[in-house]
């Protein structure tokens, strides 16, 4: 039909092209899940590495407060209140971090927005997600640690912190 309304004649190339929006929407599709995939990936690793940190950090403190932890244990604090602060820690400073982050985010969505002319929206359903996460990995990697701070001997103790 279109050959015949440009009046083209049977040997001659076409002078018109015909496209297939379906095609570039699947093309679209696939490149926006391989960047979902790999943002989400960075994202674990960037987590994975976060949660290490926060358990170094929790360690770091265990052995230089073992004097204090033996203190509070000799003058009748449970193993269950010593794991209890320490996993207390550990979330308090990752969802410092995380609020953090979230700011520190927010901020470059916003900037970048305003350059590009964009509509940005920052559901609270992904500031809650952030929040959750937080606090997860706070428990997660600050369980060991606290773990270790709790199973200390009071009396061995308060003898290696003097020292």
């Amino acid at each position: 039909v279109l050959r015949a309304r440009h009046r083209l004649a049977e040997n001659a190339p076409n002078d018109f092209e015909i496209r297939n929006p379906t095609a570039a929407m699947q093309a679209r599709q696939q490149a926006t899940e391989t960047i979902s995939v790999m943002l989400g990936a960075l994202a674990s690793i960037s987590l994975l590495v976060g949660g290490i940190g926060i358990m170094n950090v929790m360690l770091v403190s265990v052995t230089e407060r073992t004097w204090e932890i033996g203190l509070r244990m000799a003058l009748g604090a449970r193993r269950t209140d010593v794991r209890a602060q320490f996993l207390l820690e550990a979330v308090l400073l990752c969802l410092t971090g995380g609020a953090i982050g979230l700011l520190v985010g927010a901020g470059f969505a916003l900037a970048i927005a305003a350059a590009a002319g964009w509509p940005v929206f920052i559901g609270l359903s992904a500031v809650a997600l952030a929040v959750v996460f937080s606090s997860a990995i706070g428990i997660c990697f600050g369980l060991y640690p606290a773990f270790k701070a709790s199973k200390l001997d009071p009396v061995v103790a308060l003898r290696d912190g003097m020292v």
